[in-house]
């Protein structure tokens, strides 16, 4: 799967690196009441600066995104891209976490990392890392239009998807999108469930 196989519905606009502040802002926002990441970190700061990481040093260089205006956003890692931490990523997301939620927050993170790396698929997939609607633009129907492009294009050329769901109220929409659980992620006894689930694509 390439870039030019995906075709953004009306409303939907790619996102580079010149738009990381905006992707970090508007994932951010969606995930601020989000069960796991409140417990990784324990505040919306330790929340923000993770999300912006990502989106300035691995998605938006790296990956496929894209905004709907202020109020959504998706960041995706296309089959055979690298969505890894390095040792330098790792540096950038410990001495500020550090600062703002403490040294717990920085073991949960690193060892939530571990966790997802050793349960993530090694078959050809289309990763989606993040999905966000901000608080007041929810239950609209934004997260469906946002997911739909890269769902449609896994369908047309036969590649699974795969996602980690950091919040059970979610698991409704992503199961009738066609994603199946296959794990949990529990990267400490007292961890709410990061839950694995993989999407078939589907036949025409």
């Amino acid at each position: 799967m390439k870039s030019s196989d995906i075709v953004l519905n009306e409303g939907l606009v790619r996102a580079g690196p010149a738009e990381a502040r905006k992707l970090g802002d508007i994932t951010a926002d969606g995930f601020r009441n989000d069960p796991f990441n409140h417990w990784l970190f324990g505040n919306f700061a330790g929340i923000s600066h993770l999300f912006h990481l990502q989106a300035r040093r691995i998605y938006a260089p790296r990956g496929y995104c894209y905004t709907h205006g202020d109020e959504g956003a998706c960041m995706w890692m296309l089959p055979g891209g690298d969505a890894s931490f390095g040792t330098a990523d790792y540096a950038a997301f410990a001495l500020p976490t550090l600062l703002k939620c403490g040294p717990g927050a920085v073991r949960r993170g690193i060892m939530t990392g571990e966790a997802m790396d050793k349960v993530h698929p090694d078959f050809e997939h289309a990763y989606l890392f993040s999905i966000a609607v901000r608080p007041g633009a929810q239950g609209k129907g934004l997260g469906r239009k946002l997911i739909a492009p890269i769902l449609a294009a896994c369908d047309r050329l036969g590649v699974p998807a795969y996602l980690e769901n950091s919040n059970p109220a979610n698991a409704g929409f992503y199961g009738s999108l066609g994603f199946v659980v296959c794990g949990e992620i529990r990267p400490t006894p007292d961890a709410p469930p990061l839950v694995p689930m993989v999407r078939e694509p589907r036949s025409a």
